[in-house]
């Protein structure tokens, strides 16, 4: 008994050898000899995956209700993709994520992976494709103009779902410093100058509300992106598929990835339009702008320590020098800001795919899907990474913040609605000359207040939650 290392396959542009444990066939080698982009397979979306063993088996058991195929055949494709979706064979998912063809490069490495495990599982050898072959069977009334961007859908709305979580653990995180940090005076600063004091528990719940508005935007992007064209197959005409196929392969894709799919009401403009896509994509981006704001604000606030503003320690994570000895780095921030630059970067890239298709087909959406894809996974990581490795660990400045707002100029300006704004203008003004307090021009030298009202007017919760005084 001899064992062969290799099995010979044939398409229409001719034969080629494929190794002989390899579930994938000869189209999947075409693309990996032809598009060596990324560097990074298919496999690295596990999501992707699943989502496109959800869309064969769906198809399958539609399929087979409207007689299409036989028994046995859809039986083997359904079990192949469940063991396909459990990420029994991820590594054979090889594909680059960036390649021509629209995606049919991704969609035929599903169909041979599916079609060889379902060959085993009939007692066939793979590449015995006269019992189970990839077109005919796996990729029965489908196209990859409607399977693959179906199966991106779903991956997508399943990545979000984890992006969503860990999103709005970094909200709380800094909802639970906003609480911690709610007797905390300081100033405010505008245009990076002494505005009017505030508490820093209002500053860091700030940062909780601006980060919590994402959420409700990333439910919207996914509702969006549950409009499906499963039927459409080429171009929306539902050529080679079956009277009711797209009704209730939707209905069996629901079911089967849990998601609540609706089938588009224009399978021509399903199968051409990304604008699901570029909002999605504007909605990260948006995100990441706010993120990256906050980080900027978390680098300024603990700027220092001697000669910066200092309101607040970053957890010091590691030096932050080679040849600075004691110098340490806010690098979670500055790391989530350049996750931020990538992400603004990436939807432009979506912008400019949508805008690059033509006619019945948008060829680009393969690199819409690693833009999305690498966009929502590192906003996941940088996420998470602010979370745990600096804004749970962040210190207040107690006292050095209170000293600030009572050396400011800033201050003044509680004193309008007694003294007027004239009067509080030239109190600056000397106080910038010369150097003094405003409670000392005030009160010690002017006498414009007497001690009690100067008490009264600057209690902390007056100037963190401002009465009208007069």
């Amino acid at each position: 008994m001899t064992m062969t290392t290799s099995r010979l396959e044939h398409d229409f542009l001719g034969e080629r050898t494929i190794p002989a444990d390899a579930y994938y066939g000869i189209q999947t080698l075409r693309a990996l000899e032809n598009f060596a982009i990324t560097g990074i397979p298919l496999k690295s979306e596990p999501l992707f995956v699943q989502a496109l063993a959800y869309v064969k088996k769906a198809a399958a058991l539609a399929n087979h209700d409207l007689g299409v195929l036989p028994a046995p055949i859809a039986d083997a494709i359904a079990q192949a993709c469940d063991r396909v979706a459990s990420g029994e064979f991820d590594d054979q998912f090889l594909t680059d994520m960036i390649q021509g063809g629209a995606g049919t490069s991704v969609n035929m490495n599903a169909n041979e992976v599916i079609a060889n495990v379902a060959l085993e599982i009939m007692g066939h050898a793979k590449g015995e494709y006269q019992f189970c072959h990839p077109n005919n069977h796996v990729n029965c009334s489908q196209s990859t103009n409607d399977a693959y961007p179906t199966a991106f859908r779903i991956a997508l709305s399943h990545k979000l779902v984890g992006y969503s979580q860990v999103l709005g653990e970094l909200a709380e995180a800094f909802g639970a410093k906003g609480e911690e940090f709610r007797d905390v005076l300081k100033m405010g600063r505008t245009q990076l100058q002494d505005a009017v004091p505030m508490s820093m528990g209002d500053e860091f719940r700030a940062f909780a509300t601006n980060l919590r508005e994402e959420l409700s935007r990333i439910e919207d992007s996914r509702r969006l992106i549950s409009e499906i064209n499963m039927g459409a197959t080429a171009i929306g005409t539902g050529l080679n598929a079956p009277q009711g196929y797209a009704e209730l392969v939707t209905r069996h894709l629901s079911r089967i990835s849990g998601l609540d799919l609706v089938l588009a009401g224009d399978l021509f403009e399903a199968t051409y339009d990304t604008g699901a896509y570029v909002q999605l994509s504007g909605v990260l981006k948006r995100t990441a702008v706010k993120l990256s704001k906050i980080c900027n604000d978390l680098r300024l606030l603990s700027s220092g320590p001697r000669c910066g503003i200092n309101e607040i320690n970053l957890p010091a994570l590691q030096p932050g020098s080679s040849i600075m000895p004691g110098k340490v780095n806010p690098v979670v921030p500055e790391v989530v800001n350049q996750t931020a630059f990538y992400v603004i970067g990436a939807d432009l890239t979506v912008t400019m795919a949508a805008e690059g298709g033509q006619l019945q087909l948008n060829v680009m959406e393969p690199v819409i899907s690693f833009a999305l894809f690498t966009s929502i996974s590192y906003m996941t990581n940088a996420c998470r990474t602010l979370r745990e490795k600096c804004v749970v660990g962040i210190t207040a400045n107690k006292e050095h913040a209170e000293r600030l707002v009572l050396g400011s100029i800033g201050i003044v300006t509680q004193l309008n609605p007694v003294l007027g704004y004239e009067a509080s203008s030239e109190i600056a003004k000397e106080a910038l000359k010369t150097g003094k307090s405003v409670y000392d021009i005030a009160v010690t030298e002017r006498r414009l207040l007497s001690q009690q009202k100067w008490d009264e007017i600057f209690t902390f919760e007056n100037l963190i939650r401002p009465d009208f005084i007069r």
